[in-house]
């Protein structure tokens, strides 16, 4: 039961062939559990506007569930919008936002199907499948491993990923070694449906000029600093290397105070590292991510990071932290590193050699052009939807589910 990039074709009007050459009709589907549209922020927020608005224009009738817009439109790219508020507290954000969502969903006229995003927000689904609303659940990366949770929110991410196979109709992993994770850990199928990359083929210099920055002449890393990032590596390795070109770092850490500090420690007073700190401007980011020599992606524990996937579409050279993860994203068009003495060899080899930089960056353009396409996710986006509406469903097999003995002694 697992897809991967089908492609539909219209066949009637109203309705679609999915990839198993049945018609898909038209459908009403709820986007629910993330900050919603306008995208702004983050991996998911994107995710449902690039696939919302291909399956619009499919026919389909969206509902995106949104909080913290400064927009408060109903309608944007023919996604119908719902604002709802949310609890203003880290832990309790995006749960009292999703359960609100479910709410709405079942007192409202009944979708066809529901896609949930993230994990934590497992706990809504009984709530949308006892109005007989079918419901995927997007399982993202292994946000138990994440150093910004305390004991109790780690045990918590862990405890919802197994209710969610508990309880979901499906379950959408975002890279293969996500799918393999689920099915090592509870003996359950995924649905593949990696996130698209956006491909750039040009972008205005005036803004890394404006920075003091040349086209080609800079490193640069986009993290939040965190230590699944390994932004201190990074640092730490850069330093201790030769390059002439600067690294520019972007991101920034609102609940890492202290591992800020190190970082900072860490480049100490050296010129060449320069910290930008977050950049909101998309066109910026854009021409920062275009114009690089080398992009150092130091992320370890979520699936398909549309930071690497937006790296890739830019053509930018990649110096990615040595995990599955990022190999098979790359699918090897790139360099690796475990610690910062291979983080100093590697940006040492692009630093000298603009060529070699330039040979590993279009390969990974063309990798993320064929590989990640928005079209093709929204088509499995698309074609799962139609099978909830069948009444197709995992639950079956997942309700009976148990995390195995010997990954929760391991803690793996």
């Amino acid at each position: 039961m697992v897809i991967d990039s089908p492609r539909s074709t219209v066949t009637t009007e109203g309705s679609r062939a999915g990839s198993h050459g049945r018609a898909i009709r038209t459908l009403r589907i709820a986007m629910v559990g993330t900050r919603g549209v306008p995208a702004s922020y983050g991996g998911f927020e994107t995710a449902v506007e690039e696939i919302g608005r291909r399956l619009v224009e499919r026919g389909h009738e969206i509902t995106v569930y949104t909080r913290g817009s400064e927009s408060r439109k109903r309608e944007y790219l023919g996604m119908k919008i719902v604002h709802l508020p949310a609890v203003s507290v880290k832990q309790l954000e995006t749960l009292s936002h999703t359960g609100l969502s479910a709410v709405h969903a079942v007192l409202r006229r009944r979708p066809d199907a529901a896609f949930v995003f993230n994990a934590a927000n497992s706990p809504f689904l009984p709530v949308l499948r006892a109005r007989g609303i079918p419901t995927a659940l997007h399982m993202d990366g292994l946000e138990w491993k994440r150093s910004k949770w305390g004991r109790r929110g780690k045990a918590y991410y862990r405890w919802a990923e197994e209710f969610g196979v508990r309880t979901a109709d499906a379950l959408i992993a975002d890279a293969p070694g996500i799918g393999d994770y689920y099915n090592r850990e509870f003996g359950v199928p995924t649905e593949l449906i990696r996130y698209g990359a956006p491909i750039l083929e040009s972008a205005p210099a005036d803004g890394i000029r404006a920075l003091d920055l040349a086209p080609r002449g800079y490193h640069l890393v986009v993290a939040r600093f965190e230590p699944e990032n390994h932004v201190l590596e990074i640092v730490e390795g850069y330093r201790a290397s030769a390059a002439a070109k600067p690294l520019v770092v972007v991101g920034s850490a609102p609940y890492a105070a202290e591992y800020t500090e190190r970082i900072r420690a860490a480049a100490g007073d050296d010129p060449r590292i320069r910290f930008l700190g977050g950049v909101y401007d998309q066109g910026l980011l854009d021409a920062l991510y275009f114009h690089a020599l080398s992009y150092v992606h130091g992320h370890s524990v979520g699936g398909t990071n549309p930071s690497l996937l937006r790296a890739m579409g830019a053509g930018t050279a990649t110096l990615a932290y040595d995990v599955g993860f990022n190999h098979e994203t790359l699918d090897e068009h790139g360099l690796f590193f475990a610690d910062a003495a291979e983080l100093t060899r590697g940006v040492e080899a692009l630093d000298r050699d603009a060529a070699f930089a330039g040979i590993l960056g279009l390969r990974a353009r063309e990798r993320a052009a064929t590989a990640f396409r928005w079209d093709d996710v929204a088509t499995a986006y698309e074609d799962l939807a139609g099978r909830l509406a069948r009444r197709e469903s995992m639950h079956q097999l997942g309700r009976r589910a148990r995390r195995r003995a010997s990954a929760a002694r391991s803690g793996e």
